[in-house]
């Protein structure tokens, strides 16, 4: 910490050092070492180049390189994170997606914006453009099978409890009309190819459709996030009257447990390994030929221990087929083994992490019906 008197200095520390400020004010990240000298909270370098971004709302310094004054000091003193955010999110909506230092930028920089720019907890019951019930709006969403993001409209109605799009912008009927209950929502920025990319899936007939959507505008695609998470809180409440809010918001748009290639080979395990795409959605692991594919190729379902699915490091001995990864990974279930090659060794411990902790759950009487759904297809 360059300049400044000692005294400063020390007492600097001594804010800085509090509990309430060891984690950053806007995303969680742990040792925070900048702060914003006219809010009076503590944030990470990411969130610090955000607020930068503000410069009516934020000034930020380093608390490690830059003079903070006697009165600036003083200011983080009586503020804070504790006091800063029980003015900034005292009336936050619970099914609002508070992002952490994991998320992307355009949900970091929508959440920071939204509270210290907008000012939209500040106040109880106050209206938002995501939690009216209905939202509807262009969206640029990719082709099937041409690949080219083209604008089409956008219909989200809590009242009918589905999200609707319309190949023209005055067309009466839906191309697609999607129960809220079977919808998830997670950013996708480097999948998508924009900073701003939403990926939009539900099921159909049991099988997972993905959408891939943008918005050139980074708080309308934030915003239609929420607004999904609100119609889908909503719905719940009304499914599931006796759960808490906690339970519900639990329930809402979720982030897929791992991506990445893989190798695989087929149900007789002499066919040659091929590269595929995967998704981990909780118990679903889909793959597919391509990241942008709007079908997955097929499904794998994955249960619990108890129930006899368990997750292997390396292939069987004997293993055939060609593969060119040799980091194995073989999936037991009830039924036959799956088997899978990763590119590194760091791959390998990451998909087999992600499996463990899905088969380490006991499964829901939901994910029971799942199953067997599975094995009848099969």
């Amino acid at each position: 910490m360059a300049g400044g008197n000692e005294r400063s200095m020390k007492a600097l520390k001594e804010v800085w050092k509090r509990a309430e400020n060891s984690l950053c004010a806007d995303c969680g990240k742990p040792d925070p070492d900048w702060a914003s000298s006219t809010l009076g909270v503590f944030i990470c370098l990411s969130c610090s180049g955000i607020h930068r971004n503000i410069p009516s709302i934020s000034k930020v310094k380093s608390l490690k390189m830059d003079y903070w004054d006697d009165a600036q000091v003083q200011f983080l003193a009586k503020h804070g994170n504790a006091v800063t955010k029980a003015i900034y999110e005292a009336h936050i909506p619970i099914y609002y997606y508070q992002p952490t230092f994991n998320d992307c930028q355009v949900l970091r920089e929508q959440w920071i914006r939204a509270k210290y720019e907008r000012k939209e907890f500040t106040e109880p019951g106050k209206q938002l453009p995501y939690s009216d019930g209905v939202k509807e709006g262009i969206l640029l969403k990719r082709g099937r099978d041409n690949g080219q993001f083209l604008p089409r409209k956008f219909l989200l109605s809590e009242r009918e409890g589905c999200l609707k799009y319309f190949t023209k912008q005055d067309g009466k009927e839906p191309k697609i009309n999607v129960k809220i209950d079977v919808i998830n929502a997670t950013f996708q920025p480097e999948k998508i190819g924009n900073p701003n990319g939403l990926q939009i899936t539900y099921l159909k007939d049991n099988k997972t459709r993905n959408i891939f959507v943008y918005h050139e505008s980074g708080k309308e695609v934030v915003d239609w996030f929420n607004a999904i998470r609100s119609v889908q809180f909503h719905y719940l409440k009304v499914a599931f009257p006796i759960a808490s809010d906690n339970e519900i918001k639990n329930r809402l748009t979720r982030n897929f447990l791992k991506e990445g290639y893989m190798e695989k080979t087929g149900p007789k395990q002499r066919e040659a390994f091929k590269k595929r795409w995967f998704t981990l959605d909780h118990r679903r692991l889909m793959y597919f030929k391509d990241p942008l594919d709007a079908f997955a190729k097929g499904e794998v379902f994955v249960g619990s221990g108890e129930n006899g699915y368990s997750v292997q490091k390396g292939l069987p001995s004997g293993t055939q087929g060609n593969f060119s990864w040799h980091y194995g990974i073989t999936i037991v279930t009830p039924d036959r083994e799956y088997l899978f090659t990763c590119e590194t060794e760091t791959d390998q411990l990451e998909w087999i992490r992600a499996f463990t902790s899905v088969i380490n759950q006991a499964m829901t009487p939901q994910e029971y019906a799942i199953e067997a759904y599975f094995k009848f297809k099969s």
